[in-house]
Formats: structure tokens, C-alpha cells, sequence
């Protein structure tokens, strides 16, 4: 029955080449921080739009400080936001600021820590070559340059660059709308206090913070009771989402209540486990035309494969970057060989040198434990059939924190 399980990578390729990015929308700048670009963004202006200083001192002519010391007539100045308009001829030096226009006639800036002034002379006491301290016209870019690719996530410091480049918006995607509900008889919201046999519900609130920092928007249907026709009604009010996530009532001996209840409204089920641990009970599929993740009722298992699963699939949707971005570490402490799923050891994560951070596994890997998730930095990541691995040993890790 394991060897039947469906490979970790190959369920998160089918459902990635299952889904389709949303439209695009133009949104200002103030709203597009963490939105992914629908199409590239082309420069409306030159920058620097002409010559400028890039430092304080003096607009001279290169073959007037080829050698030194060299006594220049100061014939006027360019301040910051403004300029010298005439032309500067040779013997002639023009007092400038960072930022300032470069005048005619000039090719380079001597900084003012390499003179010395009297009046209207200025000896100059370095030599200079042509161009130094300048910033060339079009340095940073140019009118039509194709300054940010479309699928690119993003992020302050490219905000900043559309504004220079004279973009008041962005075309973007729109963010996905993400249903989700948890079944279960016996869950209840937080701050609630449980009675016999009840439990608080962790998953919904855990879930939606997932879809907020990987930049979807969620809509929360709640807490659906253990009943076929609460279910569909739950599902059918997710129609309008980009995607459908069930959690709980999926896995065998949790009456298969999902399948069940939603093969009458065109569940068409793609895979139903996977070879992983935890989180075994994973199914995607569409209702309809509606795609659909169904995680485990575990919290734990839900947290782990939400992060291997739906935040690509939720990049996907943005037209952004869907590959997990693993890495390696030093492992903190032995592990013994692995079965026949693939293993995700929630660990800590720490930058203890100069070289490769160390991944030491929590003790107890029980998934029903969220306090050790909650203080774990990354995943290790254990390969079908691992064989032991000591401490001090590499292997591959997912982090969880930015």
C-alpha cells in the first residue's frame, strides 16, 4: 500500500499544473507592495535625466587639472535643484553641489576636500580625469527601459524604483481568494470554552495567516459540523474563490465525509495520499471548475503541508515564483535512518558561524504538538529510505521564517 503513496514532488506539480493565474488589476503604488507584476514596468523618464555632480566641489574641465597645482577663476555656481547655464571654458571652475546639473564645457568634478579657495581663485590640488564624480545621463535608466519583469514579487525597494521611474501604478495580478472550512463535530472557535469531548480549533486562524503572508486573501467559512448537507452548503458558498481548501474529513476513518459530500456537486479527485509524513491525507482535485486542496484535520499536518503545497499554489495563482526555496544546513543532532515517506523534522534553525546555519530536530516529532512548530525555524527534510545521518552531517532544509 505505501509504494502506491504519490511522491511529494509529483503531487506538488500536479497541482500546480492544475491552476491558472488570476487577472490583472492596476493598482497604485501605496497597494502594490507584495503584489506580483502582470506585466512589465517600462520606464516613463530618463534618471539621472542629464550630467550631474556626485559630489560637492567644482565643474572644471579635465585638461585645466591634468597637472597640479592648478588655479581656476570661479565664474558661478550650480546649487542643488538648480544650474550654472554658461558654458565653462578653459581656466574657468563653477562651484557645484550633489545633485546639480553638470554646465556646459565641463567634464568633471573635483570635490572641495582636494582644493583651496581665495576669492575667486580655486587651486586645485589632485588631478582629475574626465568623468570623475559624474553621474552620466541615463545611469540608472532610460526612457522605455524595461525596468521590472513581468512575475516579480514586489517589494519596497521596487516600489521605490516605479515611483523613480515615473509610474504612478502597476498592472499586477489579482490577489486569490482562498475558502477554506474545518469539519469536525467536536471543533470550536478560540475563546470559546470547550466542553466534554470538544477541542479549540487551531487550524482556520493558522490557515489564514498563511494565505495573508504568501499574498492571498482568505475567506473563512468557519466551522463545519460533521453533516453532508452543511458541507455542500459550505462548498457551494466557495464558488466565487480562486480555490477551495477542506480541512479535516478526508482521511480514512474520518468517514471519507468530503468525498462523499461533494462527488454529487462534481468533486473529480486527482490524488488522495501522498507519501509524506505528516500529513499522508492529502487530497486535490476541482469542484467543478474550482480547484481544490483538501489538507489533514491535524493541525500540525495542516500547517506542514499548507507550506509544501498551498503557498506555491498560491504563487502560482499571482503569476509569481512557485519553487520552494529549500536550502543546507548542518545538522545539531544525529537522526536515525528513514521509512518509506518522506520525513519533515520540524527543528530549530540557528546562524551559530560564518558558515551554514544548524538544523537541530525538536525531540518529539508528534504531530500534535503546535508548540514545537510554533518554535521551529525550518524543516528537515528526510528522503524516502534515508540512511542515518550523524550531527554535523548536510541536509536540506525548508525554512519558515523570512
Amino acid at each position: 500500500m505505501t509504494q502506491s503513496l504519490l511522491p511529494v514532488e509529483e503531487a506538488r506539480a500536479r497541482i500546480l499544473a492544475a491552476l491558472h493565474t488570476t487577472p490583472a488589476e492596476m493598482v497604485f503604488l501605496s497597494d502594490a507592495v507584495g503584489r506580483v507584476l502582470a506585466e512589465e514596468a517600462i520606464a516613463r523618464r530618463t534618471q539621472p535625466p542629464a550630467d550631474l555632480s556626485a559630489m560637492d566641489g567644482y565643474a572644471v574641465r579635465a585638461e585645466d587639472v591634468s597637472s597640479v597645482p592648478a588655479r581656476l577663476t570661479v565664474v558661478g555656481e550650480a546649487p542643488a535643484g538648480g544650474s550654472y547655464t554658461e558654458e565653462v571654458k578653459s581656466g574657468q571652475a563653477v562651484r557645484i553641489f550633489t545633485g546639480a546639473p553638470l554646465p556646459r564645457g565641463a567634464d568633471t568634478i573635483v570635490i572641495q576636500e582636494d582644493t583651496t579657495r581665495d576669492g575667486d581663485i580655486v587651486t586645485v590640488n589632485e588631478a582629475g580625469k574626465k568623468g570623475t564624480h559624474v553621474r552620466p545621463c541615463g545611469l540608472d535608466f532610460r526612457t522605455g527601459d524595461a525596468g521590472m519583469p513581468a512575475g516579480r514579487k514586489l517589494s519596497p525597494a521596487d516600489i521605490a524604483f516605479a515611483a523613480a521611474m515615473n509610474l504612478a501604478t502597476l498592472e499586477v495580478h489579482k490577489r486569490p481568494i482562498i475558502a477554506f472550512f474545518s469539519t469536525g463535530d467536536e471543533l470550536v472557535p478560540p475563546g470559546t470554552e470547550p466542553g466534554p469531548n470538544q477541542i479549540v480549533s487551531a487550524n482556520n486562524d493558522g490557515l489564514a495567516a498563511i494565505i495573508l503572508e504568501a499574498g492571498g486573501i482568505p475567506l473563512d467559512l468557519g466551522i463545519v459540523p460533521d453533516d453532508l448537507d452543511a458541507i455542500r452548503e459550505a462548498a457551494e458558498s466557495a464558488r466565487e474563490a480562486d480555490m477551495l481548501i477542506t480541512l479535516g474529513g478526508a482521511s480514512v476513518g474520518e468517514h471519507d465525509l468530503i468525498r462523499e459530500a461533494l462527488t454529487p456537486l462534481g468533486l473529480d479527485i486527482d490524488f488522495w495520499k501522498i507519501a509524506m509524513r505528516p500529513g499522508k491525507p492529502l487530497m486535490y482535485g476541482k469542484l467543478g471548475d474550482l480547484p481544490m486542496l483538501g489538507l489533514p484535520g491535524n493541525p500540525v499536518s495542516a500547517l506542514v503541508c499548507a507550506a509544501l503545497f498551498l503557498r506555491p499554489a498560491i504563487a502560482r495563482l499571482q503569476g509569481g515564483d512557485s519553487a520552494l526555496h529549500t536550502t543546507i544546513a548542518r545538522l545539531g543532532a544525529a537522526l536515525p535512518s528513514n521509512g518509506p515517506r518522506e520525513d519533515y523534522l520540524r527543528a530549530g534553525f540557528d546562524h551559530v558561524t560564518d558558515e551554514l546555519p544548524v538544523a537541530t530536530p525538536a525531540e518529539t516529532q508528534d504531530s500534535s504538538m503546535l508548540s514545537v512548530l510554533s518554535h521551529a525555524g525550518c524543516l528537515v527534510i528526510r528522503p524516502p529510505h534515508a540512511p542515518a545521518a550523524k550531527a554535523g552531517e548536510i541536509v536540506r532544509v525548508l525554512p519558515l521564517r523570512a
